[in-house]
């Protein structure tokens, strides 16, 4: 199935605003409320829609902190990067794993509480992932931009 016009409205105020009545939503888009409902249930069992969320500010459940670590291996054998994979879904602080084409083999995104934080997850978890072969680790010194609205 493609997105139409309203399909695409449906989903930009979804992702901005994903608590909003249908009501609200029907309105915001030009649908009566029934053929707005009908949509959403539509978008979701074909999978545009995966889920709903709140988003949690990092600073309040104290984990201000931002870290993204590069990480090689020492082969990209498909037993090392599934073991890898595996293990790295494992570990709680790991917000985002991607695996990459380029210098490194994957970049996680990490949150921590601060610089001992991290050592302690660097050390209970990242220095115990399997086929590490180099790490390098930065620290976010600020977030200039953050969304998690994909382009409709």
């Amino acid at each position: 199935m493609s997105l139409d016009p309203t399909d695409r409205r449906l989903l930009q105020v979804l992702q901005r605003r994903g608590r909003i009545s249908n009501a609200d939503l029907a309105e915001e888009v030009n649908l009566s409320a029934s053929a707005c409902h009908r949509r959403v249930q539509r978008l979701e069992s074909e999978g545009y829609i995966k889920g709903y969320v709140a988003l949690l500010d990092a600073r309040k459940m104290g984990v201000p902190a931002t870290v993204f670590v590069e990480i090689t291996l020492t082969t990209q054998a498909d037993e090392v990067l599934d073991a890898f994979e595996k293990a790295v879904a494992r570990i709680p602080d790991v917000l985002e794993c991607h695996l990459t084409a380029g210098t490194a083999d994957y970049i996680l995104k990490i949150v921590a509480e601060d610089t001992e934080d991290f050592a302690r997850i660097h050390r209970q978890y990242l220095t115990r992932l399997p086929g590490v072969a180099k790490m390098q680790s930065s620290f976010a010194l600020r977030t200039v931009f953050k969304t998690t609205a994909l382009p409709v």
